[in-house]
């Protein structure tokens, strides 16, 4: 008896047939039976089902005589499953790598709960991929205790896309009740709700399991047919059951509350129904709802709609479109006016005398207090506490500032106030509100790392790898900067390729990399704390590049439950992604539940990457920057470059970080697995290699970046740049006079 019976109705798909199956064969998991049901397709969908059953014997096909409609199709494979638990997968939608794997191990996990409800994501026909806009509902009811709950304990799990393809249930409370899908349209509205009402144990997986595909054209839903009078019928299912099952009966306001937001959802949609049987739907609608109106309901916005004439109902509807428009032209206008007014408030500020002891920060798009301003800000408080600092933080991330940093929202009248007068601008990236640049002001452009892959200029010679970037747009604001901090000569080299424009090059250091010269032990135990590592395990931080040629931005070249396993015991694996990538999809698709369930330690959200280096014992990366900083503690660095080729070609690269790499390089999982396995991550090999790395790399990074930055240009004061040769020393003694010209080379 196989795990997992999983049933796929078929009809008119064979452009997607082969890719839906495939991703069922291709799965780790393997304790399954897949029943095909061709519901009489027109097309070739019926001979591939064939080829396919003829190469896997997990696979039966059945062939309807006459065309019956998804639910009867997947009612027809009902008998043939002997699964413990059934899932139904639309043949032009797949299965995600892994998926079956993680639901039969939550399965396991909650006991084998009558229903398991997981996440999808949205797969555009354009290549875009959206992640269910209600996640958050899994995994919230993910952390229920035991790990299962009841629709009356939960009942926002009744909010989630209502159709079959994103459970399983368990074969025999399905056979038990008489669980059967109905003919014609929105089919899963009279199977959905009576089967959640119904489940006494109900458990959710937090992981995208299914890929949605968002075909322009082909969903039945969207057809304009008379078809969509059928969704009445439905929910006259749906208040039948109910009828049938007393103990439901609390829930009846709730369903017909939907039920009417269901049908006015249907209405409001211009391709659903021919304009000549619009009325007649309204009317329908309004007939369902007064049927089976429980005691006390009428209230909601949708019944007390309905209790219109269609007339009223249709003015009321183009007044609202009318309201629309003008509030989208109004708030078109408001923000031209805000616009203006903003410039004027500027304008105002700017005649009156810059402020030399106020400061301006900024990291990663105002993202936070992160990165090398923030080193430079802690310096500054530090060694010039008469100089004001002000942090520009959007607002959704203003709950990360430290306490007692005073900060503004970008675009705010506070800000451009601010920017009107101060003196000085630390960014490690661009100020896109900066209309004029006021003599004696100096802006100082930290950057966000040692540059490997192109930037500015250089990547107009790679259009794809930016979706057409704005490179005059780049250079306009890069003429605001009058200093370029550098902790190398390779990037010296590259930012005056990149922005050819009049700024000065400060051989200072990286400032964030001071914590990491410094090796700040306290910081990694913390972190180390924190993520809940146990005392004693060697630290692996995975953290890959985000790749400009994939939309979407993440590629997964190996299977991280898998890497963690094969480390072995006494060795924790934390991944972080790349910051853009942290509210996308690419968490969903494992990376979240395999933190829940302790396999890994996903670290995407943590702020600081500082924290991370100091608390790991080994870096694996393939072509990320960060290795540049992290050789500055030097410990072990592996970079795993299995599409480095692609990444050159699309986005270019300045260095072939494969030629003369900081560390061990493999480009398979098979030699990264055996590369951990035999220890030779932390040889004298990797060893030699990390000491050349390091010498041209973290040339002036010696643990005083931000002090010297403070002193040299906020102070004043004559301070001398790092000696490579003697890192450490130079961190610990005071440093004598010198001119600022030993810092500066002019570009």
């Amino acid at each position: 008896m196989p795990r997992l019976s999983v049933i796929v109705p078929v009809h008119r798909v064979q452009g997607f047939l082969r890719e839906c199956l495939d991703s069922v064969l291709a799965q780790s998991f393997t304790d399954w039976q897949l029943i095909a049901v061709d519901d009489r397709s027109p097309d070739r969908s019926g001979e591939i089902l064939d080829a396919y059953a003829a190469r896997d014997p997990r696979i039966t096909v059945l062939h309807l005589e006459e065309n019956a409609g998804l639910g009867p199709a997947r009612n027809a494979a009902l008998p043939h499953a002997t699964g413990d638990h059934l899932l139904f997968l639309d043949s032009d939608d797949t299965l995600t790598p892994g998926a079956l794997r993680a639901i039969a191990d939550r399965l396991d996990e909650t006991g084998d709960p009558d229903v398991l409800v997981f996440d999808y994501v949205r797969a555009h026909w354009w290549g875009g991929v959206r992640r269910n806009a209600l996640a958050h509902v899994l995994a919230r009811t993910g952390a229920a205790p035991g790990g299962v709950f009841t629709a009356a304990e939960h009942p926002e799990i009744l909010e989630l896309l209502m159709v079959a393809w994103n459970k399983t249930y368990r074969r025999d409370f399905v056979e038990r009740h008489g669980f059967r899908f109905p003919p014609g349209y929105y089919e899963d509205t009279p199977w959905t709700f009576p089967v959640l009402l119904t489940a006494g144990r109900i458990a959710a997986l937090d992981r995208v399991c299914v890929g949605y595909r968002q075909r322009p054209t082909g969903s039945i839903l969207s057809t304009t047919s008379r078809r969509h009078f059928d969704l009445h019928e439905q929910y006259r299912r749906v208040f039948s059951y109910v009828d049938e099952h007393p103990e439901l009966a609390p829930w009846k306001p709730y369903l017909h509350r939907k039920a009417g937001e269901h049908c006015l959802d249907v209405l409001g949609k211009p391709d659903r129904l021919p304009p000549a049987d619009r009325a007649e739907f309204f009317r329908a609608t309004a007939r369902l709802l007064r049927e089976h109106r429980p005691p006390g309901a009428g209230t909601g916005p949708a019944p007390k709609v309905l209790r219109l004439p269609y007339a009223a109902y249709l003015l009321g509807r183009r007044a609202a479109a009318v309201r629309r428009r003008a509030g989208g032209t109004a708030a078109r206008l408001r923000t031209v006016a805000a616009e203006r007014a903003g410039r004027a408030w500027q304008f105002a500020h700017r005649r009156r005398p810059l402020d030399r002891e106020l400061a301006l920060y900024s990291a990663f798009h105002h993202r936070g207090v992160l990165g090398d301003p923030a080193a430079i800000h802690r310096a500054a408080r530090e060694l010039a506490p008469h100089i004001r600092g002000v942090w520009v933080v959007r607002p959704e991330h203003a709950h990360q500032v430290p306490e007692g940093v005073e900060h503004v929202a970008p675009g705010s009248r506070r800000h451009l106030a601010l920017q009107a007068r101060a003196a000085w601008f630390v960014n490690d990236v661009t100020w896109p509100w900066m209309p004029v640049k006021r003599p004696g002001s100096v802006h100082i452009q930290t950057h966000r790392g040692t540059p490997l892959k192109y930037q500015g200029a250089d990547l107009r010679t790679r259009p794809g790898a930016r979706q057409g970037p704005d490179v005059p747009r780049m250079l306009r604001r890069a003429d605001l900067w009058d200093y370029s901090l550098v902790a190398n000569r390779h990037s010296e080299r590259v930012w005056d390729r990149a922005f050819p424009c009049h700024f000065t090059s400060l051989r200072t250091g990286s400032p964030r990399n001071d914590v990491l010269v410094r090796g700040d032990t306290a910081r990694g135990a913390a972190a180390r704390a924190r993520l809940g590592i146990p005392a004693g395990h060697t630290v692996v931080l995975y953290a890959p590049a985000r790749r400009d040629h994939v939309r979407g931005g993440h590629v997964e070249p190996f299977d991280p439950a898998r890497l963690a396993a094969d480390l072995g015991p006494g060795r924790t694996l934390v991944v972080r992604l790349h910051p853009s990538l942290a509210d996308g999809p690419a968490r969903g698709l494992g990376l979240a539940e395999l933190h829940r369930r302790g396999v890994l330690v996903d670290a995407t959200d943590e702020p600081h990457v500082e924290d991370l280096m100091l608390a790991s014992d080994v870096l694996v990366t393939d072509h990320s920057s960060l290795m540049f900083d992290y050789a500055n503690l030097d410990r072990p660095i592996v970079v795993h470059a299995d599409d480095l080729a692609a990444v050159a070609a699309s986005r270019g690269l300045y260095l072939d970080v494969t030629a003369e790499p900081p560390g061990r390089v493999t480009r398979t999982y098979e030699e990264l697995a055996a590369l951990f396995a035999s220890d030779a991550w932390r040889d004298e090999e990797s060893a030699r290699l990390r000491a050349r790395f390091r010498a041209v790399y973290n040339e002036f990074d010696d643990g005083r970046a931000a002090e010297r930055v403070v002193r040299t240009l906020m102070l004043g004061e004559p301070v001398p740049a790092a000696a490579p040769a003697d890192r450490a020393a130079a961190a610990s003694l005071p440093a004598p006079a010198a001119g600022r010209d030993d810092l500066l080379q002019r570009s």
